[in-house]
């Protein structure tokens, strides 16, 4: 959720979308649900072949043909002070957008809920009551999401343009050439590009 209100709030001078290739689940992984995409043959060869069409259409068809080739373009933003990026798929983000608005409408038609860590209603609670009392209301307001209609949002993102998703009038900037510079890592509907100078070294 917080990369989510991150790329909500970024200007739209800051966002960029990095080409991925749509069938996560064939990609070579090392480790869990984690692809290094700076590694993986499938990755530079699905995105040599996009450079290669963008030179013979029209910037306006070519998020379609991208789209045909096999290719999703997932919307990163670098975070302020840092040279880390983070992204997500359309249908991660409009399933976070959704979530989002159900969490503030939850808010409204229960106040209080949301104010975990209020003092206790009663003051002579021990700790370990009140801490029980906070539990209870963090269950509440979570059944209460989970409620939410996310597979909705979730098929509707996977067929929306992003100028709809970020309610913008323009598409963020497609990045065809990458930065070789950053490691680059996925999984099937988040991104994540770091510099390798940001890294702890290496034990032997």
């Amino acid at each position: 959720m917080l990369a989510y209100l991150a790329l909500r709030s970024a200007p739209a001078s800051q966002l960029r979308t990095v080409l991925v290739p749509a069938d996560r689940a064939s990609r070579h992984r090392r480790s869990g649900l984690i692809t290094p995409l700076e590694d993986d043959d499938l990755t530079r060869a699905v995105r040599a072949d996009a450079r290669g069409a963008a030179r013979h259409i029209e910037r306006y068809a070519l998020r379609a043909r991208i789209r045909s080739m096999g290719l999703d373009d997932f919307l990163t933003c670098r975070i302020p002070g840092t040279e880390d990026h983070l992204g997500m798929s359309r249908k991660l983000y409009a399933a976070c957008e959704r979530l989002h608005e159900e969490d503030l409408a939850i808010a409204q038609r229960t106040p209080g809920l949301r104010a975990e860590d209020q003092p206790a209603d009663d003051q002579e609670l021990s700790d370990d009551a009140q801490e029980e009392q906070r539990l209870t209301q963090r269950r509440i307001f979570r059944e209460q999401q989970e409620e939410a209609r996310l597979r909705d949002a979730c098929q509707r993102g996977a067929t929306s343009d992003w100028s709809d998703l970020l309610r913008r009038p323009q598409e963020p900037e497609l990045d065809l050439e990458g930065d070789e510079g950053l490691l680059e890592a996925a999984t099937p509907e988040t991104y994540l590009a770091v510099s390798p100078y940001g890294l702890p070294p290496a034990r032997a």
